[in-house]
């Protein structure tokens, strides 16, 4: 019988019926969870499978996030981030190759991978690496969103907005028609990835980066040759990156410890850099300040007005310490990406590209394609 003088109201619904999706996702879900002694690592398919349903939504909210908890506890294997970015690449936007007729002078898109949330403590170069790779030739293309949890840092995309390029208007085709023109490109997660958009929330609300933001620095939203560039903290990601690319068969990418996690190179220690290419050997390059003239600072981040006055300063030739991170960073990829035969000539390249107005000249260019 029912105790009539409780007072805590009885339920009279029935309890929600799950359907098929949510009890397949339960069962992946009980795999990574149970623990040490009886937990499992996912499968690539199982993986992929488990992406797939939380970017559909047919996980249910509290599986999707005990799954992020769960995984980040457990920590990610490589195969399971191959799987992961093997959903993102079925449901996710995709770009093609830039047109060849427009003249770039290397195939290899440029494709940059740097954390979501944003940076905190250090400026940012990324995009002044961008605009010195395109103003060569060089494609290059990135994707991300707005602030987002944990670290709720300054994301590319401010940036962009703070020098006149405002990605976040456009549609993907006009975005491709920008990267087409101009050799540059960004994929906005809220736009032209609402599905991994809508996952974003459930980062403040577990209060950690889930292994997703892993894989997100590994994503490659552009068909043809490419050279994914992601950047990490910790070592051991490194191995990881190494793992699902080589399942998923991507032969030509570079992995950077580089500030905060992101693909901008430190200058207060040793550059720690790996470069894999097809037909080629790994390859272990370190670079140190010193070696090359560079003075051992970091530029900070105080603001993003404070940031985006000095990047224009930069853009205009003026030197400053921000200055001589985007030399060190534009004279390294420069290299990487072929334009010049060794790391002297190309830190001389950069400066010469800042300081004669052509990177400032892209930056123009592509302004006006994205506004018009």
């Amino acid at each position: 019988m029912p105790l009539t003088n409780s007072p805590f109201p009885i339920p009279h619904s029935p309890l929600p019926i799950f359907n098929k999706m949510s009890d397949a996702f339960r069962e992946l879900l009980r795999k990574i969870g149970s623990g040490v002694h009886t937990g499992e690592n996912l499968t690539r398919s199982e993986a992929a499978a488990a992406m797939r349903m939380m970017l559909l939504q047919e996980a249910t909210p509290a599986q999707i996030g005990a799954f992020m908890i769960a995984h980040r506890i457990k920590r990610p294997t490589g195969e399971e981030l191959a799987g992961m970015l093997d959903a993102y690449e079925e449901l996710g936007p995709k770009l093609s190759h830039p047109n060849r007729e427009t003249g770039f002078s290397v195939s290899s898109v440029a494709v940059f991978g740097v954390a979501y949330d944003g940076r905190s403590r250090t400026a940012p170069i990324s995009p002044l690496t961008a605009l010195i790779l395109a103003s060569t030739g060089v494609p290059a293309l990135m994707h991300g969103g707005d602030r987002m949890p944990t670290k709720e840092g300054i994301p590319l995309i401010d940036i962009w907005r703070g020098l006149g390029v405002d990605w976040t208007k456009l549609p993907l085709e006009n975005i491709q028609q920008v990267f087409d023109s101009t050799g540059l490109g960004f994929v906005y997660i809220p736009r032209h990835f609402p599905e991994a958009a809508a996952l974003v929330p459930y980062r403040r609300e577990i209060g950690k980066r889930p292994p997703l933001c892993t894989m997100e620095l590994m994503w490659c939203p552009c068909a043809g040759d490419v050279n994914v560039i992601s950047g990490y903290v910790h070592p051991p990601t490194e191995a990881m990156f190494q793992k699902a690319f080589e399942l998923r068969g991507i032969n030509n990418f570079t992995t950077i410890k580089g500030l905060e996690g992101s693909c901008d190179l430190p200058r207060d220690r040793t550059a720690i850099i790996g470069i894999y290419q097809p037909d080629a050997n790994f390859e272990r390059v370190l670079l140190a300040h010193g070696d090359y003239g560079f003075s051992s600072t970091n530029p900070g981040f105080e603001s993003t007005s404070d940031l985006l006055k000095q990047m224009q300063e930069v853009l205009l030739g003026k030197p400053s310490e921000l200055m001589q991170s985007a030399i060190w960073n534009g004279g390294f990829y420069l290299w990487r990406c072929g334009i010049c035969p060794d790391i002297n000539s190309a830190f001389i390249e950069a400066e010469t590209l800042l300081s004669s107005g052509q990177v400032v000249q892209k930056l123009e260019e592509v302004s006006k394609a994205v506004n018009s």
